[in-house]
């Protein structure tokens, strides 16, 4: 049986919130409570949205939390770079193999021109592209983006949510007409590439899952198991986000905040433990059962 590796994967474009700290919390419970290894992987190919020292701010806080990992960006591995702007040759690599096996095509249609077709359904993501450049592209004149060319959506079973089946997917984008690789090819790439056994992450990113196991596949490369936990809402009811107020880690631990506090807060919200006293998080990996996580989103 192979070894148990696990990821937490955040993107550095602002302070670690408790969104964050939930989802690195359960991940690295996860591969504590297995024996396994926690990999830490920056995904910052979103360039503009990147900003300075979040990175690094971001390792602060979740050491200030008793988390740590075995492989990651400022303590290396044997898998790495891992951080993802340092990783652009390798994604072009799987992007060459992709298209030598015709399983992509160039695209030159807008989202604009997408949006407009009226026939065109609609998946969770937006319009679903109806294959338009499918056979060569619309306009020839213009920059093509890459897609890939998405079998039917495939069913699978997620260790937390169970059979999650997609009615629509359609051909998406795996390279952008600007030169920036897509989040899909990245993740998938880095994932493979980091021997990551199970992706542990947000319900957010349920629909994108057939996505990746379709790229998966055509690679030929071992799927991963998928394990989608709910996320954290603010009372609007809507993902936490900046607009919720103090909901930075650095800012609560700047409130007064101790980091045992804030675990058994997160802990107790995901439903972990029984009540939200202070507890360390190394204290709760004998005691980990994800059976026991919340189905419902949490709120804060």
């Amino acid at each position: 049986m192979a070894v148990y590796r696990g990821r937490f994967a955040p993107s550095p474009t602002g302070p670690a919130h408790l969104g964050t700290a939930r989802s690195a919390l359960i991940g690295w419970l996860r591969a504590r409570a297995a024996g396994g290894a926690f990999v830490l992987r920056m995904e910052d190919l979103d360039r503009p949205r990147v900003r300075p020292g979040a990175a690094e701010e971001m390792l602060s806080d979740l050491r200030w939390l008793g988390l740590d990992w075995d492989e990651g960006p400022d303590v290396g591995g044997p898998f790495g770079p891992y951080t993802q702007s340092e990783r652009l040759g390798r994604y072009h690599e799987v992007l060459m193999e992709l298209e030598a096996l015709g399983q992509t095509y160039p695209c030159t249609c807008s989202r604009k021109e997408i949006a407009e077709i009226a026939s065109a359904p609609h998946g969770e993501e937006g319009p679903v592209y109806p294959g338009l450049c499918r056979d060569g592209p619309r306009h020839p004149k213009r920059e093509p983006a890459t897609r890939f060319r998405m079998p039917e959506a495939p069913t699978f079973v997620d260790g937390f949510a169970g059979e999650i089946r997609v009615d629509v997917a359609g051909d998406f984008v795996i390279h952008r007409k600007d030169g920036v690789f897509a989040y899909q090819i990245a993740c998938v790439v880095d994932d493979h590439d980091m021997r990551i056994t199970e992706v542990l992450r947000g319900d957010d990113l349920l629909s994108s899952t057939p996505r990746q196991i379709a790229l998966y596949r055509a690679l030929g490369w071992e799927v991963p198991d998928f394990f989608h936990v709910p996320l954290v809402l603010g009372d609007d009811g809507q993902r936490l986000a900046k607009r919720h107020g103090a909901i930075a880690i650095a800012e609560l631990r700047e409130a007064g905040w101790s980091a045992e506090a804030l675990v058994g807060k997160l802990a107790h919200g995901a439903g972990l433990t029984p009540s939200d006293a202070p507890v360390s998080a190394a204290g709760l990996v004998e005691r980990f059962d994800p059976s026991s996580l919340r189905r419902e989103p949490a709120s804060w």
